[in-house]
């Protein structure tokens, strides 16, 4: 929403800026009051919580970005359906995917590898079923090695690829009909709805704090369905006014 309003000068409904803010509030406040065990925290004991918070801040604004780009790019081409930016996405992402994964043993090598923690490529030998030859070390090669080594997750990695795809049709429909604030509500329920399920069905333990989380989300997720109930009867009232 806020790269929606700043770059393309969208404006939205008083009520949705309120529901927002509400469900951002959720978020933070659950994730803020969570609480690590002694495991994870001595697994993690040089972690920086600004170096954390700055990722994730570079996370959330390419994601913004590409939210309020599709939102644009579906106003601005009315014949671009959500299939074709589906398809383009999907092109251009394995694309630049398979040009890193090629290239990354040799990055790794280099200052820029170095100064972004890539590990230092190890010459090892892919499987037999690609020729058995020695070649650096990347993450191909080492996924490629995991599932000569474990051929059964092949048929996971597959399922899960398709899960994945059949997803995809449905986020997309969401972009082309609807718009990608809607999407990324829907998105931050299912994801709040599956954690209380996973406490329900683990008998997991929340703290006061992340129930509060939960409950502004799904308060925020409630306000504007009920908002958006009313705006609609308004207009659909003052048509009908119009017409007579």
């Amino acid at each position: 929403m806020a790269l929606n309003v700043t770059i393309f000068r969208t404006r939205y409904p008083l009520y949705k800026y309120a529901v927002v803010a509400l469900v951002t509030a959720g978020v933070a406040v659950f994730t803020v009051n969570g609480h690590s065990s002694k495991k994870t925290k001595a697994l993690h004991v040089d972690a920086s919580p600004s170096w954390g918070l700055f990722l994730l801040g570079i996370n959330l604004i390419f994601d913004g970005l590409t939210n309020s780009t599709q939102d644009f790019i579906n106003a601005r081409w009315k014949g671009f359906g959500g299939a074709q930016m589906m398809c383009a996405q999907n092109l251009i992402s394995t694309l630049l995917t398979a040009v890193y994964l090629l290239a990354s043993p040799f990055l790794a090598s280099t200052p820029l590898g170095q100064l972004i923690g890539m590990a230092p490529p190890v010459t090892s030998a892919l499987p037999a079923w690609l020729g058995g030859m020695a070649t650096p070390s990347g993450e191909l090669a080492q996924a490629l090695a995991f599932i000569s080594r474990h051929p059964p997750v092949l048929y996971d990695v597959l399922g899960f690829a398709a899960c994945g795809a059949i997803g995809q049709v449905f986020i997309f429909f969401t972009l082309a009909k609807f718009s990608s604030l809607l999407l990324v509500t829907i998105t931050v329920t299912r994801k709040m709805l599956t954690m209380v399920l996973s406490v329900v069905w683990f008998g997991h333990k929340l703290t006061a704090g992340q129930w509060s989380g939960v409950g502004l989300v799904f308060g925020g997720v409630a306000a504007e369905a009920g908002l958006g109930r009313w705006e609609k009867n308004k207009k659909e009232r003052g048509q009908s006014k119009k017409e007579l």
